[in-house]
């Protein structure tokens, strides 16, 4: 016989599962969101993913003890003080906080009377503290094999930082590493693995971004907002402008004052 998730019924707009195998027949709670944490095995570190629309399908799944919270998206909302933020799918490291209070919630071995509200109880210190940490964004993100450290996605978070706060600086892959604490390798495979592009691309992409929106809201030159943002002549701005956003500064320009 299958194992199946002990499901702990914390109110109408609140169900937490736990443990090993299948979820079983659950009632997801009204415009449910979920939250699903595994506790981290072997060279594996614990996870957190967020769903925004799930189902038994897609949490019917056989894998390691996790914990999951299916949760009301009014109810939530109501705790954060505002709309959540988390993308579908967002796969985050698990503080040493939740960590702690999600493990209280799988080990506790206190007889049924005692169990039933101290879980209760627990679940919804839990997600306090999650929606707290996603309005603090101290929740980090990983990596999609998990690969990366909490300390190694936390450097590569403050690689990215220096670029967004000097995109307009003369920045080099070593001066970038010395920054976050990171050798040129890590720090370049990082951001292949974290965000999907090389450094390169971070800084050309945000360089461009400011371009673009110095285009839209002044009437500077076009080769005064080039200069302004890295490039050293019109001509290497120009061919850049049109590899990222496919037409040339001035047309994005006339476009822009035609409307």
């Amino acid at each position: 016989m299958q194992n199946q998730m002990a499901a702990i019924e914390v109110s109408p707009e609140m169900l937490t599962l736990v443990g090993n195998g299948k979820v079983g027949r659950i009632a997801l709670p009204p415009r449910a969101v979920g939250f699903v944490m595994t506790f981290g095995i072997k060279d594996r570190h614990a996870s957190l993913r967020y769903h925004c629309k799930p189902n038994l399908s897609l949490l019917d799944n056989e894998v390691e003890a996790r914990l999951i919270l299916l949760v009301s998206r009014d109810a939530c909302e109501r705790i954060a003080g505002g709309p959540l933020r988390f993308a579908e799918g967002a796969l985050f490291h698990v503080p040493a906080t939740l960590r702690t209070i999600a493990l209280a919630i799988r080990d506790c071995d206190l007889p049924e009377a005692a169990a039933t509200p101290y879980r209760l109880a627990k679940s919804i210190e839990l997600l306090c503290h999650l929606l707290r940490a996603q309005g603090a964004d101290v929740l980090v993100p990983m990596s999609a094999d998990g690969a990366l450290s909490p300390e190694d996605t936390q450097r590569l978070l403050a690689a990215r930082r220096v670029i967004d706060e000097r995109w307009a600086e003369k920045l080099t892959l070593d001066m970038i590493a010395r920054a976050a604490g990171l050798n040129r390798g890590k720090l370049t495979r990082g951001f292949r693995e974290m965000f999907d592009c090389t450094v390169a691309d971070a800084i050309s992409g945000h360089r461009l971004g400011e371009a673009r929106q110095m285009l839209l809201a002044t009437d500077l030159p076009v080769s005064s907002i080039g200069y302004r943002c890295g490039y050293l002549n019109n001509a290497s701005f120009t061919r850049a402008f049109v590899r990222h956003f496919g037409e040339v500064p001035t047309r994005l320009r006339a476009r822009s004052l035609a409307a």
